[in-house]
């Protein structure tokens, strides 16, 4: 099972992996291509540390909720207790 913080690592690895790819000039030209394409689509690094701290405050303030006023609805009730997709800590650079 991936633990959040292996995930949010591993997107922004790929995203650093296929940058690499696509500005290597001893790569095929089709492959450098295909990896600037897909790059496209990726979130930055910076956004994907973004999410993370969004839906750690997300459960926060639905927690806080749930303490203030009791029960909340089953749809929110389920979104607290669902993990995140992302992490919300940036590792420090060495």
């Amino acid at each position: 099972m991936t633990m959040i913080d292996e995930r949010t690592r591993s997107i922004v690895d790929a995203v650093e992996f296929l940058r690499d790819i696509s500005d290597d000039q001893s790569i095929p030209e089709a492959v450098r291509l295909r990896a600037k394409r897909l790059l496209r689509h990726y979130p930055a690094p910076r956004e994907i540390w973004l999410a993370g701290k969004l839906e750690a405050r997300r459960q926060d303030e639905l927690a806080l909720l749930a303490d203030k006023y009791g029960p909340l609805h089953p749809v929110l009730a389920l979104w607290l207790t669902s993990e995140p997709m992302f992490c919300d800590k940036s590792p420090k650079k060495a």
